[in-house]
């Protein structure tokens, strides 16, 4: 939502440019501005749209509009055929000098950043989502039945599992669980990086919101070489060829558009202060999947050490057998519960992992 804000915000501060310095040309300027506005929102939400050949358009439909009312303004307006030779030779002409080019370097090194960071935490959701929803085997529930309710069976109600039994158990549950520890310590150290890259020049809130900035440049130098790109004009498209029909001026609704300036501008100067904040809950839960045994036993189902506890059996002083450790192949050894190689649905999750750290 904050991205659909910043963009839309983006797009309404280049619209106003148009309405209040180039009111004659806002109607037609004002959808280019929009189709623009939409392929940056395509690119960020993950749809597959080149930003150079994006920017490229808009400067290529751009021209005629320019053309026609600041460099060779008429009573009426040049043909279709006519703007369509324009948009076709701006390229040639160069009619915005180099500010397309700053455009395309600019929009590649903030847009992608950004659709990086959404395409990552798309995943984690899908991580914490997939990993909510584990089906456990029948040798772990078996393990899990007889440590929590056998001892009610004797009328041990009161005694707690002992510390290296219940180990056993929930790291043998949680053995797939723990394979994914190492990507997603990865991923959040993957994260914080990105989000670091994420600042200064290239930061997507700078550049979306100086776009209008660019384009203004961009008219300025088009109005300042005027006569020449005239002449150019004429070599490569011939002598202007004119319809009968006149262009509506400015149909942006300016009053709605400074109410959003308001909202906006309180919420978007949030982005970076939200992404920060973030990513500093989110490194709180680095060795969430890796301890996660240590977690449930240490603060809910263990008895403290040194306190009788239940072993599987029976109430005794201690746990005797040896403690194995978190992942699968420490299950090997574990004397109360059975793994049975990974899990494909982790297998899955921990590829999708990699892949993200790598892009």
């Amino acid at each position: 939502e904050t991205f659909e804000t910043l963009i839309r915000l983006a797009e309404n501060y280049t619209s106003t440019l148009f309405c209040n310095a180039y009111r004659n040309m806002a109607a037609e300027a004002t959808t280019h501005v929009q189709e623009f506005f939409t392929d940056v929102g395509l690119f960020i939400f993950g749809t597959d749209v080149s930003t150079e050949e994006f920017v490229n358009r808009f400067f290529d439909t751009l021209f005629p509009v320019v053309y026609n009312h600041v460099i060779n303004p008429g009573l009426t307006d040049i043909s279709l055929e006519y703007a369509e030779c324009l948009r076709m030779a701006r390229r040639d002409i160069r009619p915005f000098g180099n500010v397309p080019k700053k455009a395309i370097g600019q929009m590649g090194r903030s847009l992608l950043p950004s659709r990086t960071f959404l395409q990552a935490l798309n995943l984690g959701i899908e991580v914490i989502n997939t990993t909510d929803h584990l089906h456990f085997s029948k040798d772990c529930s078996r393990a899990l039945l007889r440590m929590q309710y056998c001892p009610h069976c004797q009328g041990l109600t009161l005694s707690k599992p002992c510390m290296g039994y219940c180990l056993n158990v929930i790291r043998g549950c949680l053995a797939n669980m723990a394979e994914v520890d190492l990507h997603w310590r990865g991923y959040i150290q993957s994260m914080e990086e990105l989000s670091s890259a994420m600042s200064g020049t290239y930061d997507i809130e700078h550049v979306l919101l100086n776009f209008h900035s660019l384009v203004n440049e961009a008219l300025l130098q088009a109005r300042n070489n005027g006569p020449e790109l005239s002449e150019q004009v004429n070599k490569v498209c011939g002598p202007p060829i004119r319809k009968p029909t006149q262009s509506p001026g400015c149909s942006f609704d300016e009053d709605k558009d400074n109410q959003g300036l308001k909202i906006l501008s309180r919420d978007s100067e949030t982005l970076t202060s939200r992404r920060k904040e973030f990513i500093g809950h989110l490194r709180l839960y680095r060795a969430f999947y890796g301890g996660l045994a240590d977690q449930l036993c240490g603060n809910e189902l263990a008895a403290a050490d040194g306190l009788p506890c239940w072993n599987g059996e029976d109430v005794v002083r201690s746990y005797t057998h040896r403690v194995v450790g978190s992942g699968i192949k420490a299950q090997s050894a574990n004397p109360e519960v059975k793994v049975k190689g990974s899990d494909p649905v982790i297998s899955q999750i921990i590829d999708k992992l990699k892949h993200v750290i790598q892009v």
